[in-house]
């Protein structure tokens, strides 16, 4: 007879999460990884704000349970607890219309405030929930980053509290919470606690994320090589310092995509569907594309294709310097996305003057991306920089072949094609350099001449597992290791 064990319990904490609210990839992890870690032994609930944004057909399925006062500083703000089971999965939402009840999700004068009273109410609100007590708080980046700050100085001393961990993940390091040093006392109210030296960055400004990853008993990012990379000063973004001194607490975790959503066989969105093993849809659906962009149908060379903000991260001045070669090769462009006026120009005017073989649409359609991948022969993703990088997933899911810089997520995702060999899975270059982007696209060229060993290629690539399933386990052993269960 086999002992009952009691579920590991975690509660996940984000400031966003699809399908309620998202501006970006936290948005995408916070709505695929829970359902994946309940598939671990885990008893996991996620707790959001109730955003202005969210969508009334969740809105009206919401239970009231109760309302309560949250302290913050000097104030007493009240917090309303909204349940929602969705997709097997325990949400709670907690309610402030003076908060939330915002036309934006980020980006509002008060943010510092907004962010320090969702992370103080999450705490609060454990205090009233009867049936549901975690082992662990996973918190994501900036906006949940005070949570093991308030616990650590506030609640550890309370009866259920003592022996709770916590585990910040950063998704994007660029963005900190960094305010002047009035708000440790007049928002956070930890004046004259540790945690007023803790969170000082050394010219005196507060840093909520200094704060968090001082506090929390486990830091992970988004992918092993990211991990490396910020605890040196060119990927750090200043706290560098304090990565590699919590080296000992630091993982990368790579993220992963959901296969589900992201399914060539059943993509609602495609002309033609395919698989692995009945690839032959992919022909029809690049014969479309073509023809819903204008581009040649003829041409016999490979299409490359672009998703992605038009930024300096995102490799674009490489690609704008490449553009002439692409022309003279003979190769077609598809470009999907906005950001710089300087590249979005540059791209308008070669769409203009080589109509047929490069287009650039200067948007983001969720029903194109899906056509681009489904169509496209090859993605490009040179990116300065990419914690993680989830459209070099979803392209090889699509059959189409990446083609990236050796960085983070992109270099744990992608293994560089050895033509003597045929192993890989894509093509890969390691300084940030137009000429080097340049050889590994005619690396493709030349490979696309080959249909054999392309078609083999493309076989293996969509043949890759980068469902959230392998993550999950790593996050599940994490949690195993923190509290023993």
């Amino acid at each position: 007879m086999t002992e009952n064990k009691e579920k590991l319990k975690v509660l996940f904490a984000s400031f966003e999460a699809a399908p309620f609210s998202k501006t970006g990839g936290l948005g995408d992890v916070a709505a695929s990884l829970p359902g994946y870690l309940a598939k671990e032994d885990c008893d996991i609930r996620v707790i959001l704000p109730k955003l202005k944004c969210i969508p009334q057909r969740f809105t009206d399925r919401m239970e009231y349970v109760e309302n309560y006062t949250v302290p913050l500083s000097w104030r007493n703000c009240y917090c309303g607890l909204f349940e929602l089971k969705y997709n097997g999965i325990t949400y709670y939402f907690l309610d402030n219309e003076y908060y939330f009840k915002r036309d934006n999700i980020y980006g509002e004068f008060d943010d510092g405030e907004r962010v320090a009273f969702f992370s103080k109410a999450v705490l609060e609100t454990l205090l009233h929930l009867t049936d549901f007590m975690p082992d662990i708080i996973h918190c994501n980046d900036w906006h949940t980053a005070l949570i093991p700050v308030f616990l650590n100085e506030m609640y550890k001393n309370l009866y259920g509290f003592e022996y709770m961990k916590t585990v910040l993940t950063v998704h994007n390091l660029k963005f900190q919470g960094q305010y002047s040093e009035m708000v440790i006392g007049d928002i956070c109210g930890l004046m004259g606690t540790d945690a007023d030296r803790q969170m000082r960055m050394p010219d005196g400004s507060a840093n909520y994320l200094l704060g968090g990853l001082r506090y929390a008993d486990k830091i992970t990012t988004v992918s092993p090589t990211y991990a490396e990379e910020i605890c040196t000063p060119y990927f750090g973004e200043g706290l560098d310092w304090l990565f590699s001194e919590r080296r000992d607490r630091l993982c990368g975790i790579l993220n992963g995509i959901d296969t589900k959503q992201f399914d060539p066989a059943a993509d609602k969105y495609l002309t033609a569907h395919f698989s692995m093993e009945q690839p032959y849809g992919k022909k029809r659906c690049k014969a479309a594309l073509q023809k819903e962009l204008g581009l040649d149908p003829s041409c016999d060379k490979p299409m490359f294709a672009l998703i992605s903000r038009l930024t300096e991260q995102k490799g674009m001045d490489l690609i704008n310097y490449d553009l002439p070669w692409i022309v003279e090769s003979g190769a077609q462009l598809v470009v999907l996305g906005q950001g710089d006026p300087k590249f979005e120009e540059s791209l308008l005017w070669y769409s203009r003057s080589h109509q047929g073989q490069i287009c650039a649409r200067l948007e983001f359609s969720e029903a194109l991306s899906r056509r681009i991948y489904a169509g496209a022969d090859a993605l490009l993703m040179p990116s300065r920089f990419e914690p993680c990088g989830l459209s070099q997933m979803i392209a090889m899911r699509y059959g189409t072949i990446p083609v990236v810089r050796e960085t983070g997520g992109l270099k744990d995702s992608v293994i560089p094609y050895n033509k003597y060999t045929g192993e890989g899975t894509g093509f890969s270059f390691a300084t940030f350099n137009a000429l080097d982007l340049k050889a590994a696209m005619e690396g493709v060229m030349e490979l696309y001449a080959d249909k054999r060993r392309w078609y083999i290629l493309r076989k293996r690539v969509m043949h890759q597992d980068f469902s959230w399933s392998a993550s999950a386990k790593q996050y599940r052993r994490m949690y195993g290791e923190l509290t023993g269960k």
